[in-house]
């Protein structure tokens, strides 16, 4: 299902897959370990991150709280947008309209 949105799903999908990339284990969400992360050329983490921000981005209409390696990804309906947070500060934040 997804989050409501009124941006184009490929320009959110963009910066979703830049937030994810911010998280510097967010290969954890996918039970991988640093050595098989860093084994990845880098073309093969980008996929790998952008499959996540698929993920998240039709999760998140469902659980409006996903924790992803030491981060946790929050949808802010409220002010549709998506929120990166490590602890209480924000990491990253991706806009829906």
């Amino acid at each position: 299902m997804g989050v409501k949105h009124g941006r184009d799903y490929e320009f959110i999908l963009a910066d979703l897959t830049k937030a994810v990339g911010r998280i510097s284990d967010s290969y954890i969400f996918f039970e991988m370990e640093a050595a098989e992360w860093e084994a990845l050329s880098g073309e093969e983490r980008l996929e790998v991150q952008e499959a996540l921000a698929e993920d998240l981005f039709f999760a998140l209409g469902t659980e409006p709280v996903i924790p992803v390696g030491s981060a946790v990804v929050m949808y802010d309906a409220e002010h549709h947008r998506i929120n990166f947070l490590i602890g209480e500060e924000e990491l990253d934040f991706v806009t829906l309209i």
